[in-house]
């Protein structure tokens, strides 16, 4: 071997072959017992991690960064002794996959507070935890690391805290073997729902997209954005938007649409006159957006599916209505603040969007989408879907050998490296989904904090549904201030669902639809943490490339992303929205819901037909606050309120333009 030879590359190539050959084996022939399939798919998840990972990573990208190529082997390689480490860690993985091998039929069989639990379990469930924990570190940063660490220490500190923290000990070494059972012996720990989620559908998904967007499908959809934004005002933030709407129901991540789209549509929008920080904030709230945009939306939306017992494709469903109004709600606000801008401008503004390759000899690459949705919608298991739409663009790939010059052809290396990023990206999420199983373990088996949380809740005087949603909305936006957004809806569920949910309940609404009335409302406010001060990831994300201020962004975000605020807190009150009511009821609520959200917007931006007083924003948002209730009154209300306010401001206009 010689110096240059790279053994983590070529190992993370064996290890990828491996891993889609056994998904693909899954997929194709068939699956496993979940205490052996889940296991296997998480021990690839960190042997991927850590070879990819080192732990003198941060450190020679500090020094490549300060120094470049001046920068010396041996301080390159100051810390490459700590890479020993690893070596301990694959050790240890290698005695994982023998421990799984050689006892998954015991644990199929294992009888939870009744079947023995052995040394070789212990030290099984140590050694997987301690090693998820440092893949935690390595990937995702100390934060949700730390918030991992406190939820394991309380498990055995609880008997000795007070008040809600409390729970009832036991001797030492019962606490261990029910920790040990909890943790790694069946399924509700580590290799519970959301890492079996990961194992069963994500993986197919996430390599789904990286297929699409390199066979061309990605800019497909980012052009035909552009395209369908090129007339009028705001052309650039109109194709931020639709753009970031239509790429997000691909990739379902928000940093994703800003790294894919904002490259293109942010240096439009500062071109025709956006701020910086304006433009920043419109793409970020636009790609935040994917996560809710159906048919693949964030991670949480399919563990959700799996938590709720129900097919994904209701999940999905149930998410168009309130997905629609936050892009139309966004897309009404950067067309009023175009068109603000606009007359301030005396309308001066090139807005011409140029679109160089032809969009109609493309649209075969959308064959891949279209028959995932038909997957989907025909029941198949997502699993299966999946599988369908990776080989799909594999027979459009075949297409665009023979047309269009070449131009969307991908070659076999490119193939490859489609399966490496997608295999590299699907352990990246198997991570943290096993570590929350860790953290709803404790909240809900090891623990009594889940019940004692909601009690105390509920003797705050909570049974009024909206003060209960208030709190609910605060903890789950703080959660996903810290935390990614899989682990904030993870722990969002275990600790504010049972708050709501038995009030909706109470209300007379049927148990599934409060139980997905609630996983939603959870879901939601944890994904607009992205936009959030003093934590907004895609903010930052997107000020980066606009060379703009980070928090002037994430305030900016905040603002521009109110809608989606108000939007959770209007499918609770009228579950019509999420397709849960009759065709009536279905099309009345969504009506309404358009409406408000288009007051919300028209507020926001401060001009419908000339700029608004502040007595005229303060009286139209009234109005947008009484649809959301479902109530017919106050509906009517908030109707004829906000129609008279736009109608005073154009009357507004026009007679200033009278008096000129």
């Amino acid at each position: 071997m010689g110096k240059n030879f790279d053994w983590r590359k070529w190992a993370a190539i064996v290890l990828t072959v491996a891993m889609v050959i056994f998904q693909a084996y899954l997929a194709l022939v068939k699956q496993f017992a979940t205490m052996l399939q889940a296991p296997i798919h998480l021990l690839f998840a960190l042997t991927l991690v850590y070879l990819y990972n080192p732990p003198d990573k941060k450190y020679r990208k500090k020094i490549q960064k300060e120094k470049g190529d001046a920068a010396a082997p041996a301080e390159l390689n100051k810390f490459a002794w700590t890479r020993w480490i690893d070596i301990a860690v694959y050790a240890c993985i290698i005695f994982q996959l023998g421990y799984v091998l050689s006892r998954y039929e015991y644990l199929i069989n294992h009888v939870m507070f009744i079947s023995p639990v052995d040394g070789i379990d212990i030290a099984f469930m140590v050694i997987t935890v301690v090693l998820l924990l440092e893949a935690v570190r390595r990937t995702l940063g100390a934060i949700l690391f730390g918030f991992i660490l406190v939820f394991i220490i309380y498990a055995w500190a609880s008997p000795y805290l007070p008040g809600i923290l409390y729970t009832r000990g036991k001797a030492a070494a019962q606490m261990l073997k029910q920790f040990t059972e909890g943790m790694t012996m069946g399924t509700s720990g580590v290799f519970g729902s959301p890492l079996q989620t990961s194992a069963n559908s994500l993986f197919y998904f996430i390599v789904f997209g990286a297929f699409f967007s390199a066979f061309g499908g990605g800019q497909l959809l980012i052009d035909i954005g552009m395209k369908a934004s090129n007339k009028g005002s705001g052309g650039p933030a109109k194709a931020a938007v639709i753009s970031s709407g239509l790429m997000g129901m691909i990739s379902g991540s928000a940093v994703a649409n800003v790294a894919t789209t904002g490259v293109m549509t942010i240096p439009m929008m500062k071109k025709v006159g956006y701020e910086p920080e304006e433009a920043a904030a419109i793409e970020a709230v636009a790609s935040t957006g994917g996560q809710v945009m159906p048919p693949i939306m964030g991670v949480g939306a399919f563990i959700m599916a799996e938590m709720l017992g129900i097919s994904y494709g209701k999940v999905a469903a149930s998410a168009i209505i309130p997905a629609v109004a936050y892009y139309f709600a966004v897309f009404i606000l950067v067309d009023r603040l175009a068109a603000k801008r606009s007359s301030r401008l005396d309308g001066k503004v090139d807005t011409t969007i140029k679109v160089e390759r032809k969009i109609l000899p493309r649209l075969y690459l959308l064959l891949p989408a279209i028959i995932l949705v038909v997957f989907i919608v025909r029941g198949a298991s997502l699993m299966r879907a999946g599988t369908m739409g990776i080989f799909s663009c594999l027979v459009c790939d075949v297409i665009s050998y023979f047309i269009n010059d070449k131009k969307d052809f991908v070659d076999l290396k490119g193939i490859w490296n489609c399966c490496m990023d997608g295999a590299k990206q699907a352990a990246e999420i198997a991570i943290p989904t096993a570590a929350c199983g860790i953290i709803i373990n404790v909240v809900t088996g090891q623990t009594a904090l889940a019940t004692n949380l909601s009690g105390v809740i509920s003797g705050l005087g909570t049974d009024k549904l909206f003060i209960a949603m208030l709190i609910a909305m605060v903890g789950c936006m703080l959660l996903g201030m810290a935390l990614p957004t899989v682990a904030a809806y993870l722990v969002g569920v275990i600790l504010f669902v049972p708050c709501i949910r038995p009030i909706l309940i109470a209300s007379g609404m049927a148990d599934a639809t409060a139980n997905l009335c609630a996983n939603m409302f959870v879901f939601y406010y944890g994904i607009m943490a992205q936009i959030t001060p003093p934590v907004c990831v895609a903010s930052y994300t997107a000020a980066g490339i606009a060379d703009g201020n980070a928090m002037k962004t994430g305030v900016k975000g905040f603002l521009f992303s109110m809608v989606g605020f108000m939007v959770p807190f209007v499918f609770v009150y009228n579950p019509a929205i999420l397709l849960q009511g009759t065709a009536v009821e279905i099309a009345i609520g969504a009506a309404m819901l358009l409406v408000g959200t288009f007051f919300l917007a028209t507020v926001v931006s401060g001009y419908f037909s000339t700029e608004m007083s502040v007595l005229e924003r303060v009286l139209l948002f009234a109005a947008a606050i009484c649809l959301i209730t479902p109530e017919t009154m106050t509906s009517l209300v908030g109707v004829v309120l906000g129609v008279a306010m736009l109608v005073l401001n154009t009357a507004r206009k026009k007679k200033t333009a009278k008096a000129a």
